[in-house]
């Protein structure tokens, strides 16, 4: 079992910064690539990042270029770096990882993000 809460979502003016945390916790050993993804409402979840164990990232277009993900091993934490926010970056920022050797998928409760214009 693997449990992810995150943090540090909050309101920000466009053109602003926020940093999101996911620490993990149990059995952390069992993860492999970190992921966040996000909702909008009325919208279906969607990929933003990747980071895999050995730190190799990937991004979705939308975001390529704003947004930084990156991980601390040593503490579980993923980390997501948001620069240059708009206001179709509002949603509900969710980390996700899936074990490899289960095909488990854990998902963290969310945390807001709100972009005003």
């Amino acid at each position: 079992q693997v449990q992810l809460v995150e943090s540090g979502g909050g309101l920000v003016q466009t053109g602003g910064s926020l940093r999101l945390s996911c620490a993990a916790s149990g059995s952390v050993y069992s993860i492999s690539a970190m992921n966040w993804y996000r909702q909008a409402p009325g919208k279906q979840r969607e990929w933003v990042a990747t980071i895999t164990s050995g730190r190799s990232t990937t991004y979705a277009d939308s975001v390529k270029g704003r947004f930084t993900i990156s991980r601390d091993n040593a503490k579980s934490t993923v980390y997501l770096q948001m620069n240059s926010l708009k206001p179709e970056d509002t949603a509900v920022y969710y980390c996700g990882v899936v074990v490899p050797s289960t095909a488990s998928v854990y998902w963290g409760q969310g945390t807001q993000v709100t972009v005003s214009s």
